[in-house]
This record gives C-alpha cells, structure tokens and sequence, in this order.
C-alpha cells in the first residue's frame, strides 16, 4: 500500500481536484463546486491554505481554505458568500481565522486517515501564521434523509448528546472542533436539507483522532 503524502496544493492539481468536488460532493449544486480555474486562482491567493493528499500523483483528498475576520456574534452566513462564485474574494491577507470552505476525501482513500492529515496541515497552518484557530461550518449530511421525521434542532441535539451519529460532523467533533450552532440555508445540497453547524478548533487544542468516513 502506498504511502500517502500531504502536501500545498499545485497548479497541476487542479483537473484532479475538479473531478474530486463531483465525486466527493455528487448532490452539491453545480454553481457551488470548485473548478479548475478556481483551483489555479487559490494558489495564486492563498498559497499557504491550500493542500492536497497525494498517492504518487494521483490526488486522494484536499482541502481549501482562506483567511477572514469572523465573527461569531453573527455567524449566520452563506456558503455562496465565502465561495464567491469560486473566486475566495472574502480573503483577508491579514484575517485571525482560518476558515476551511471544504474537505474531500475520494472513496478509494475513506478510512486510511486522509481528512486529519489534512485537518492537521491546516492546523499548522493556523500555528505557523498566529492565527486565533480553525472555523468551519459542517455539513449534518444524514439530515436530508431523516428531515420528514425530525427537525434540524431535534438532529442537532442528538448529535451533540451523542445519540446520533452523523457521517461527516461526528468524525469533526472527534477530530476536536467544537459546535457553535446551526444555521440554515448555507448550502444548495440536499443531503443536509440546506442546513450546516459551525464548528470551531482553537489554535491551542491539538488535533485528536478521527473515525467514521473520514
């Protein structure tokens, strides 16, 4: 078995890292993937956010990532508004938080540790640059299948009482981020019923294991 090797995303990358958004994110609306252009443009803008996990040159998972200002006294907010169409316009050279706008994982690499490679390069990151720590918002994507039987703040408190099992926010919060509420309307996907939790990881909390899908 080969090993698996993080590393900053190249412009050379970018072909696979589009095909990897419609394998990882089949029911993501269109308009809301990142395409190779965009790719290119990221490490033009933020060449120390972006990373890739390779298996020789072949991509097995990747994250994008940006700097901003949050605010967590109003984290309502729109996945579309951080994608910009793609672009990354809300960057902030100078911004106190790493956001992460995604993380994908092809199939063929689920289970062999590929997300907290790259959860921990963004964490080092955060360390490297001084940053106050890793803000992202998960997607609940086993809402969307149960969303006729309950509501998102039923799912939520289940999730968080640990009587729930969510297949990408339960690997987050193993992985040590903490949940700071739901929000609505952040994603044009079905799989979570448009919803996301924003989820929060200290530059001071290390990164612990993860399980589940990732």
């Amino acid at each position: 078995m080969a090993e698996l090797v993080v590393t900053p995303t190249r412009k050379e990358h970018a072909e696979q890292l589009e095909q990897l958004q419609r394998t990882v994110f089949p029911t993501l609306a269109d308009d809301e993937r990142f395409k190779a252009v965009h790719y290119r443009h990221h490490v033009d803008l933020f060449p120390a956010g972006q990373f890739v996990v390779l298996d020789g040159a072949r991509v097995a998972g990747s994250t994008t990532t940006l700097r901003l200002d949050f605010d967590f006294a109003h984290t309502d907010h729109r996945f579309a508004d951080i994608f910009a169409g793609g672009w990354l316009t809300p960057h902030d050279p100078d911004g106190r938080w790493l956001y992460g706008a995604d993380v994908g994982t092809h199939p063929d690499y689920r289970r062999r540790g590929v997300a907290r490679m790259l959860y921990r390069a963004r964490h080092d990151t955060v360390r490297a640059l001084g940053l106050a720590g890793q803000v992202t918002v998960g997607s609940p994507s086993g809402y969307g299948a149960v969303k006729a039987a309950m509501s998102i703040e039923a799912y939520y408190a289940e999730l968080l009482a640990g009587r729930r099992e969510d297949p990408t926010l339960s690997a987050q919060l193993r992985i040590g981020f903490e949940p700071r509420g739901v929000i609505a309307d952040y994603l044009d996907d079905p799989i979570c019923d448009g919803y996301g939790v924003v989820l929060v990881l200290p530059a001071e909390r290390d990164i612990a294991g993860v399980g589940g899908s990732a």
